[in-house]
């Protein structure tokens, strides 16, 4: 399904924050004032405990585009997305995170490669930033979000940078609540397997922070690991059974011969590839020993 109105349609651009109070007021200053015919903005605060939730309301105070909604039943990004959708009645979804920052005309070339391209579901250029230079965030420059790829061999784009139509939602039901990471894949794979054509916007770029301590880097990796456990949970006929983790895959550390003393850079890179790979390994096998169904939280439904 595509439409040919796609330049004027309305778009709701949907952002869950937790705790980033700092990171959500970057946010909201580049995404207010898109270039685009008609659009607002909902970010949905998942139980944040610092300011992030005043500093939306101040933001909204300034502008009409910014509204708050809240989600604290379920603490997890795809459940404040979720959230998102149910209140937004745009034509057009689009998904950032909440420490991003994107360029005046990101929407409008966004949704110029939706028409042109003709398709329902939009993955967009997410370049990696460094706020400070460390070496883990060198590495996870080299390693993160290389979207057309995840488009060509795993039928998705990350939620930090996608755009989907409302009808899409409404055919293949919303994001999967129930899990703390990876949601973004189940989704895709929906909607892969429903038909609808799936497209990468190479110009309309979002820029993405990248993690620069260890600490943060390591939380992200526990969390894909139990994120992976709990999808063979619930879609074992997909992602297999539970209790044996998948083969790693996905980009490495990345050519590093700009960098100096590259020989030193290529073995640090490569003992952080695998002690991210440990990471995973130690989340996905907590979630197998301590996860449990969650019962109270129902599936995604069309």
């Amino acid at each position: 399904m595509t439409d040919e109105s796609d330049s004027t349609a309305h778009v709701s651009c949907i952002i869950p924050v937790y705790n980033d109070s700092v990171g959500i007021k970057n946010t909201l200053r580049s995404v207010v004032g898109q270039e685009c015919h008609g659009y607002d903005v909902y970010v949905v605060d998942n139980g944040s405990t610092d300011g992030s939730r005043r500093r939306v309301r101040n933001c909204a105070a300034e502008s009409d585009d910014i509204q708050l909604l809240v989600e604290d039943e379920v603490q997890g990004s795809y459940a404040a997305r979720k959230t998102g959708v149910q209140n937004a009645e745009s034509d057009v979804l689009a998904f950032l995170d909440a420490d991003e920052t994107v360029d005046e005309d990101w929407l409008e070339t966004a949704l110029g490669a939706m028409q042109e391209q003709g398709v329902d579901y939009l993955g967009c250029n997410v370049e990696l930033t460094c706020p400070e230079d460390t070496l883990v965030g060198r590495y996870n420059a080299r390693t993160g979000f290389p979207v057309e790829q995840y488009l060509e061999e795993q039928n998705y784009a990350p939620t930090c940078a996608l755009l989907v139509r409302r009808a899409v939602f409404e055919d293949v039901g919303p994001f999967d609540a129930r899990l703390i990471s990876g949601g973004d894949r189940e989704f895709g794979d929906r909607v892969h397997d429903a038909g609808y054509e799936q497209g990468y916007a190479e110009n309309a770029t979002v820029y993405h922070p990248a993690r620069t301590s260890l600490e943060s880097l390591a939380k992200k990796n526990f969390r894909v690991g139990r994120g992976f456990c709990q999808k063979q949970r619930y879609y074992p006929e997909r992602y297999g059974k539970p209790g044996i983790p998948p083969t790693p895959s996905g980009p490495s550390g990345g050519d590093d011969g700009d960098e100096p003393d590259a020989s030193l850079t290529r073995l640090a890179f490569t003992l952080l590839s695998i002690a991210m790979l440990a990471c995973r390994g130690v989340g996905y096998y907590y979630e197998f020993v301590v996860g449990e169904e969650n019962d109270d939280i129902p599936a995604p439904t069309s």
